[in-house]
């Protein structure tokens, strides 16, 4: 059995085990600095950290907020040695099943296979890919905005939700205004 395991003390073995799947599974520029982090852990009531387990056993990781109208799936990453097993795909139907919002997600633009692959892995999951321009706000002073694509899942318009959800997100996640 799937489950989440909100972490919201950042002392434990399995905060620990959260803290090095996000740096071995994204860039720097693409999380914030990790003493913010633990703080947005134990200040930010919207903000969930989770560690995906599998039967007990931690094998991925799951940041997400809820907001409003809305939830934004933040960070996602199976742990490495468990990648291609189905984990990903059962995860994703996890959150989307247990969350009571729709879900909106960043990812970015197609112009690698890999991209093009992580698109294609939401999309079978259900998600809508969003054609409009949105730039991703950085997570560090010094680095640029990046461009990316906002996809969705749920009862979610791209024509009417696109400027709240990219407000909410600019003014809650990345706590700026917009670019």
């Amino acid at each position: 059995m799937m489950t989440f395991k909100r972490i919201t003390q950042t002392s434990s073995d399995l905060y620990r085990y959260a803290e090095q799947l996000l740096q071995v599974s994204f860039p720097k520029e693409e999380y914030r600095d990790l003493e913010e982090l633990k703080q947005f852990i134990e200040s930010k009531p919207c903000f969930h950290f989770n560690v995906i387990e599998k039967d007990g056993k931690p094998i991925g990781l799951m940041t997400y907020w809820v907001f409003d109208t809305f939830c934004y799936a933040e960070h996602f990453a199976i742990d490495p040695s468990l990648r291609n097993g189905g984990y990903g795909k059962e995860a994703i139907a996890h959150l989307c099943k247990t969350l009571t919002l729709p879900l909106v997600l960043e990812v970015e633009a197609p112009e690698t296979e890999m991209a093009q692959r992580r698109i294609n892995f939401y999309k079978r999951q259900g998600l809508v890919l969003w054609d409009k321009p949105y730039q991703q706000p950085p997570y560090r002073p010094g680095y640029p905005f990046l461009p990316m694509y906002i996809m969705a899942y749920g009862c979610l318009n791209p024509d009417t939700d696109f400027e709240h959800i990219k407000k909410t997100i600019y003014r809650e996640v990345y706590q700026t205004e917009e670019n």
